[in-house]
């Protein structure tokens, strides 16, 4: 199964309003496990990012000013999500008002609910009443957050995919991309570490004590069985 751990920043909190995005973060998971595949796409949003915004993720005008307006950059967005995969977000239905706002502008079909899964719902499921922010998230897990001193789209996808994993179980530590191969056919494989086959045979002493055993049962099940 593949899905798309993904975050946008945004120039304000409603598309509705005017509000725009100006980053687009996206990670692949393949069999929830990472493939090293990412996206990240600096978006002009073709109005002024208000400094509220910019204290949150850092991004400003000027540093926006020469990048592409979405039009130019969507197909990128929709390459890398594919048409069946599963769209992750923190807080899905804020990311996806944007995206599917955005997509609708340049004439793009909008992606149905039914692809999308919230991870916030997950955690408020799995840890009611506790705080379930992407920090808090980390910090219950354990996850080193320390470069997120904005929120960044591309970092805030790569912690949540982390975070993912462990809402869903958890998987083995230290099984990072090093651990993952590629097969012939594109899908990421873990490696497994090759062991000997053990003997079950059993000795000598445990065929004595079972054949004691039995010969101590009273009228077992099998012999009404085979009297019935």
């Amino acid at each position: 199964m593949r899905e798309i751990v993904f975050d946008t920043e945004t120039t304000g909190m409603d598309p509705f309003s005017g509000d725009r995005i100006v980053e687009i973060g996206a990670v692949e998971l393949y069999n929830h496990l990472p493939t090293g595949k990412t996206l990240q796409l600096y978006i002009n949003p073709e109005r002024e990012v208000p400094q509220e915004a910019i204290d949150v993720h850092g991004i400003t005008n000027e540093f926006l000013k020469d990048k592409p307006i979405f039009s130019q950059v969507y197909s990128e967005f929709v390459d890398f999500v594919g048409e069946d995969s599963v769209l992750v977000a923190h807080n899905a239905e804020f990311d996806m008002r944007f995206v599917n706002w955005e997509l609708e502008q340049v004439g793009h079909p909008a992606i149905p609910p039914k692809r999308v899964v919230d991870s916030l719902k997950i955690a408020r499921e799995k840890f009611p009443g506790s705080p379930a922010n992407l920090d808090a998230l980390c910090r219950r897990y354990n996850i080193d957050n320390t470069e997120r001193t904005f929120h960044g789209a591309l970092l805030d996808s790569e912690l949540l995919a982390e975070v993912y994993l462990e809402l869903l179980g958890g998987r083995q530590r230290g099984l990072g991309l090093s651990d993952i191969n590629g097969g012939k056919d594109g899908r990421v494989k873990a490696s497994r570490q090759y062991r000997e086959p053990r003997p079950h045979a059993p000795s000598a002493e445990e065929i004595a004590a079972h054949t004691e055993f039995m010969g101590e049962l009273k009228d077992p099940l099998w012999e009404k069985l085979k009297r019935a």
